[in-house]
């Protein structure tokens, strides 16, 4: 440093360099070059499209903002989408979403986290034995399934270990479908239950849904984990959601599977009593009369519901059944 003292003169005269910028402008790129594009993954920032048969690594552009793109996303991408090595595009439009599956971290938990999106059918795959079957976990993701819009399906594995009659009993009233594995079976009811749509799987560690995987998508090579003999519990083999197309199969048309890894939470803060009664009609006209910010529960006084079976207009079954999955939103430990 020279010390030399600036006298209010100098500070007067200094004129402050002005940084370049470009002029605002309210008109916006329309991308009229834009190409569409699905999410097959998400990965640490960088997103794999597929684009016209072609594999393409993308970020997301800025004008995007906090926008998440998840895994299922219908996009529209600009720059390099040849797909060649060390190229990357940009991600500059999501598509409205025809469905969005959500959880939360826990059920006190107020943010919601799009796991996948614009998916028809929610595959709920659960080991018969192997782990023991979590009836509370397949709740919670039914619940999940209504409230998303989504088909729910239930997945039966290991069927080798143990007959599916006794926890299928629990779901008849709900009116869900499901179909039964084991291991090294056929699977043609699968294929045909997932063909032409785009279906998730969720499932815990251990009950044989990478195996599922790499049976219905040979050249999926999802790794394959095994049961901790000690907590009855899998590890986590698939680290993030990925988009497989379903091969036609024996004149079963394919369709799309996204697998997720094993879950060992779904939280359900974002999920209302009025929106889950809302995926049973028959039961939600029962409700017509029932007193203000009434749940629907079973310690609820004069809901319509108890009105209705005790006439004889509803089947206790079912909504026992429905009452089982509302209590479920509040249990978060299976």
């Amino acid at each position: 440093m020279s010390g030399r003292r600036y006298s209010d003169q100098d500070i007067e005269h200094y004129d402050r360099p002005r940084r370049r910028t470009r002029p605002r402008t309210k008109d916006r790129p329309t991308y009229d070059d834009a190409v569409e594009g699905v999410v097959v993954t998400v990965d640490r920032g960088r997103l794999t499209v597929l684009v016209d048969g072609r594999v393409v690594l993308a970020v997301k552009a800025r004008p995007l903002g906090r926008k998440g793109v998840v895994v299922g996303d219908r996009v529209r991408v600009v720059g390099d989408t040849s797909g060649d090595d060390g190229v990357l595009a940009r991600i500059v439009e999501v598509n409205e979403r025809s469905t969005t599956l959500r959880r939360t971290a826990d059920d006190d938990d107020a943010v919601e986290r799009v796991i996948v999106s614009n998916a028809e059918q929610l595959v709920i795959v659960t080991a018969l034995a192997d782990p023991e079957p979590q009836p509370r976990m397949m709740d919670r993701a039914l619940v999940a399934a209504y409230d998303a819009g989504m088909t729910p399906l239930l997945c039966l594995t290991k069927a080798d270990l143990r007959s599916p009659d006794e926890l299928l009993l629990t779901y008849r009233s709900l009116g869900v479908p499901w179909v039964v594995t084991e291991r090294g079976g056929d699977l043609t009811e699968v294929r045909e239950r997932l063909s032409g749509r785009t279906s998730v799987l969720v499932g815990s560690s251990g009950v044989g849904k990478s195996t599922l995987v790499n049976a219905l998508v040979p050249d999926a090579f999802r790794e394959v984990g095994v049961v901790n003999a000690v907590t009855g519990r899998g590890r986590h083999t698939s680290t993030s959601a990925y988009l497989l197309p379903l091969p036609d199969h024996d004149g079963v048309t394919g369709g799309w599977i996204i697998d997720t890894p094993g879950i060992r939470s779904f939280g359900l803060a974002h999920v209302r009593p009025e929106d889950l009664i809302g995926a049973f009609p028959d039961l939600d006209e029962m409700t017509e009369d029932c007193p203000r910010g009434c749940t629907h529960g079973d310690d609820e006084p004069e809901c319509g519901l108890d009105e209705a079976v005790a006439a004889g207009k509803a089947d206790p079954d079912r909504v026992s059944s429905f009452r089982r999955l509302l209590a479920a939103r509040s249990v978060s430990e299976w």
